[in-house]
């Protein structure tokens, strides 16, 4: 998973630096940053060719090859380690991928969402679960006004996923890119404004 390492400013909080860093809670789960001791549990599920490959990247091949990619790659400023609550162990990772290059131009108020999930976690509503957390953060504690999201054609947990975050097509790209696959994908992507996760948000608190 090649995410981006860069230093912003939104609203005069700098959300590159690391110094406090956040953690978050739902009701089964806990997003911290991560750890170079969560290489063993990183290489567990990242290893298995089911969860990389649909996402863009290649399986681990080793712990080592882990702890390599949580120092260069998961020290991302909004990237979290998902877990159960009461267990420490990674089992995921999600994250807000800051001052992305959208496909016209770049606003630092636009933001992307990614996400991976070992497999023996699938079908528990897990990753909606942390989805929402982070949106919600995206949204009220970093001022985006728009997250995007995206998945690459035959992926159809993400897109069940993001479908139930309430995320609504966008547009679809042709031969993508795929650099560490060394493959093009067919990629379709989605997007949710402010405005709309507001009037979401509402609606549901409105019902008894």
């Amino acid at each position: 998973m090649q995410l981006p390492k860069a230093r912003v400013k939104i609203k005069g909080m700098d959300v590159g630096r690391k110094e406090k860093a956040m953690r978050f809670t739902t009701e089964r789960l806990v997003l911290r940053p991560w750890e170079e001791t969560d290489a063993e549990s990183l290489f567990a599920y990242a290893s298995d060719p089911e969860v990389g490959p649909i996402a863009g990247w290649p399986p681990h091949q080793s712990v080592e090859e882990s702890r390599s990619v949580i120092r260069n790659v998961l020290q991302a400023p909004q990237c979290y380690a998902i877990c159960e609550k009461g267990n420490p162990k990674a089992i995921g990772a999600i994250e807000l991928i800051l001052n992305r290059h959208n496909d016209t131009e770049n606003h630092d108020e636009e933001c992307e969402l990614g996400y991976w999930l070992g497999k023996p976690f699938w079908g528990r509503g897990y990753m909606p679960e942390a989805a929402r957390e982070m949106i919600r953060h995206g949204f009220e504690d970093l001022g985006m006004n728009t997250i995007w999201c995206g998945y690459f054609e035959g992926n159809q947990k993400s897109k069940r996923v993001q479908e139930k975050i309430g995320f609504v097509y966008h547009h679809t790209r042709e031969k993508v890119s795929v650099p560490l696959m060394k493959e093009v994908r067919t990629e379709h992507r989605n997007i949710m404004t402010k405005e709309r996760w507001m009037a979401e948000r509402e609606k549901n608190c409105g019902k008894v």
